[in-house]
């Protein structure tokens, strides 16, 4: 008989971000524990709102399946003594399987005779299996944690109620001071305790006490009713999906209406607008036929619709006096010239153990003219960049920025445009933040590009150079979010830079400008490297390239970020072709016998006068003629030069033995390969590929 188990966790009011991955984490908890118990089931299926965690599991089997093991103990000589009685060793192994010495048999493995037992065990119920989900739900984790009352344990929230329910038994299970019933309760303020009395009726019965616990059911809702509102209005109505998300995770009971604010304020930039509503309020925006915003917001309230016009009079009145204040900091801001708010930067530290923010912009321009100039930006574009690094932070001082610092950048752009700075610089202000995410928008403009490059070079430099690293899960200071942002803008742009190169050369132009910290900054280099190519190898993850292709391309000795993923998807566009096999086998085995050379890069030169057949006069003849220029040539270039020594290598290694008696001789063929495997390593760590 297949069983419906209900398990509701009830909680003081989640935050909204919390809500999902934490039902989410529940359910997956679960299923894991359910398939480690050997429990049949066919779902779990989620359920959840800001005061409560929800899952119901249908199709669950009466009990574990019965198992008949056999369990290896002891060798025969061992659990039998001298006088052929059973040991301490095996009385001991068969009492630990709930069995005596009677129920041994001797099975030979490999030549010796050890001790079986064959043992029977019977499958739990599932009532007693369920019992165990209390370790399930103390085991979750979250992003912050609460302890209440006097009690240990760890919790998003504190729990104030249970339900467990097998079908219509109740299920006594314990956390704290809360044992598990079948009473739920309603909504806060519109419900009441409600008794479920089976677990497939908790959807409906719930409804009747004003809260729709499927979330997806309660989000749909909250679509319908604002699309409503917008056709009756013929509005235009963003609906943003990670604001519909927190706004469904924090009602219970949606009811979506509109309010309104004084059409003085639509002078206010429209980003200055939308983050009144959307992020400091939780309002929807409305815009027009056209695309222009309105003076009206939406909004969703948990409860239902008995005095609505309270609840939008309030409403109103603190979205009134939010915009109250952005516009007067927006009048007030603009009566300093841009000039003021850099100056005001010079006590505005960018971090204690580095510099001032002021000393910051001055290192970010000397970086972006390295970039710049590698990047051939024209003349133009060059003083646009100079211009906006010198400027590019000023808006942190405003007091736009001060009240609402989800406008960084932003009011940057609108205030430098305000105060005569040209398109180019003022975008760049802007797009130096970007990406703001793995999957962010990029810059759209080469000035804006090469602006946040410098800045997010800057920060990772003189972070490690203080000592400040990213370790396991701990990254104060979002760097690997700049270093993606690094890797993602240099694949975007096909900035083709050496990172040590770049980054010797940006410390170089610091040093030579007088502005460089006090921190020694070349130190970090090569690990910094290591950093931003870990960022690769997650971004070539991203675009489900073959996991050995992705290590045989990160692991190279190159630091080119554009080569490394030119490298991994031509090794994925040959990987089916005729002669890839062969050919990486043939690369390969130079690397192997190479790998534990040692000699000095001035001390690969090979003597010909020592060659002792055609095969190696023929190898070596291949590799000069590709060696000059290999290290500079593009990523195919060097892919096909190394595939097409194929022949030869294989035709050497027929012919030639390499460890050769003569000192001479060995050490001449090792320089050889050695030569080779370092232009083979440069390319890709080819040891990394499969080839079967």
């Amino acid at each position: 008989m297949a069983h419906t188990f209900l398990l509701e966790i009830g909680l003081e009011e989640m935050p909204a971000h919390v809500v999902t991955p934490s039902i989410k984490q529940l359910v997956k908890k679960t299923e894991d524990y359910l398939k480690d118990q050997r429990i049949d089931f066919d779902a779990v299926k989620p359920f959840s709102t800001p005061r409560r965690l929800t899952i119901q599991i249908e199709g669950l089997a009466d009990k574990q399946p019965d198992v008949n093991e056999t369990v290896k103990g002891p060798a025969k000589k061992i659990a039998l003594d001298d006088e052929g009685n059973w040991s301490k060793a095996a009385i001991g192994f068969t009492k630990g399987q709930g069995l005596s010495t009677d129920d041994i048999t001797f099975k030979e493995v490999k030549g010796t005779e050890y001790v079986f037992v064959e043992k029977h065990i019977a499958g739990k119920p599932v009532k007693e299996v369920l019992m165990g989900l209390n370790d399930v739900i103390t085991s979750m984790t979250f992003p912050t944690l609460m302890k209440w009352n006097v009690y240990r344990l760890d919790f998003i929230r504190p729990i104030r109620w249970m339900v467990a329910l097998l079908d219509d038994e109740v299920l006594p299970i314990q956390i704290l001071d809360v044992t598990a019933s079948n009473v739920s309760r309603g909504h806060r303020f519109l419900g009441q305790d409600t008794t479920i009395n089976s677990a497939d009726e908790y959807e409906e019965k719930l409804k009747e006490q004003f809260v729709i616990v499927d979330a997806q059911k309660r989000k749909d809702l909250i679509v319908k009713q604002i699309k409503e509102i917008q056709d009756e209005n013929n509005w235009v109505i963003n609906i943003n999906q990670g604001l519909l998300e927190e706004v469904n995770n924090l009602v219970e009971w949606p009811t979506a209406f509109f309010g309104k604010f004084d059409e003085k304020y639509l002078q206010l930039p429209s980003e200055v607008l939308i983050t009144s509503m959307k992020d400091n309020q939780r309002f929807f925006y409305v815009n027009d036929q056209n695309g222009n915003i309105l003076p009206f917001f939406i909004s969703v309230r948990n409860g239902n619709s008995e005095y609505i016009e309270n609840v939008i009079a309030g409403n109103e009145k603190v979205l009134t006096a939010r915009l109250e204040d952005a516009m007067f900091f927006y009048q007030e801001d603009q009566a300093k010239d841009i000039d003021f708010y850099v100056n005001k930067l010079k006590k505005v530290s960018f971090h204690d153990k580095i510099s001032t923010m002021f000393e910051k912009m001055q290192r970010v321009e000397k970086i972006a003219e390295v970039i710049g100039q590698h990047a051939k930006l024209s003349d133009q574009e060059l003083k646009d960049v100079k211009r906006a690094a010198q400027i590019y932070k000023f808006d942190l001082v405003t007091g736009m920025v001060g009240e609402f610092s989800e406008l960084q950048g932003v009011m940057g752009e609108k205030y430098a445009l305000l105060k005569g700075e040209n398109e180019a610089v003022a975008t760049a202000i802007r797009e130096h933040y970007m990406p703001i995410s793995a999957t962010g928008e990029l810059p759209a403009t080469k000035v804006g590009s090469v602006l946040s490059l410098a800045d997010k070079f800057d920060s990772i430099l003189t972070f490690f150079a203080a000592g400040m690293i990213p370790s396991g899960s701990n990254d104060p200071y979002a760097l690997r979010r700049q270093a993606n942002g690094i890797v993602r803008i240099v694949k975007n742009e096909e900035l083709n830079f050496n990172l040590t190169e770049m980054m010797e050369a940006f410390i170089n132009a610091e040093k030579d400008a007088n502005v460089a910290p006090d921190l020694d900054q070349n130190k970090e280099i090569s690990e910094i490297v290591s950093f931003i190519k870990d960022r690769i190898v997650k971004q070539l993850k991203a675009d489900k390239i073959r996991h050995d292709i992705i290590d045989a391309a990160g692991n190279s000795n190159n630091d080119n970020i554009e080569f490394i993923f030119n490298v991994a998807d031509i090794l994925d566009e040959h990987k089916e072709d005729d002669n890839f096999k062969e050919s990486v086998e043939a690369l390969t085995r130079v690397l192997r016998i190479s790998e534990k050379q040692d000699f000095a890069s001035d001390d690969l030169n090979v003597d010909e006068s020592l060659f002792e057949n055609d095969s190696e006069k023929n190898l070596h003849s291949n590799v000069e003629a590709i060696s000059g220029d290999f290290f500079s040539l593009s990523a195919n270039d060097e892919y096909n030069k190394l595939f097409d020594l194929k022949d030869s290598i294989n035709d050497y290694f027929d012919q030639t033995m390499v460890m050769a008696k003569d000192e001479n001789v060995k050490n001449n063929h090792l320089r050889e390969l050695t030569k080779l495997s370092n232009m083979i390593n440069w390319f890709a760590d080819l040891n990394q590929l499969i080839v079967k």
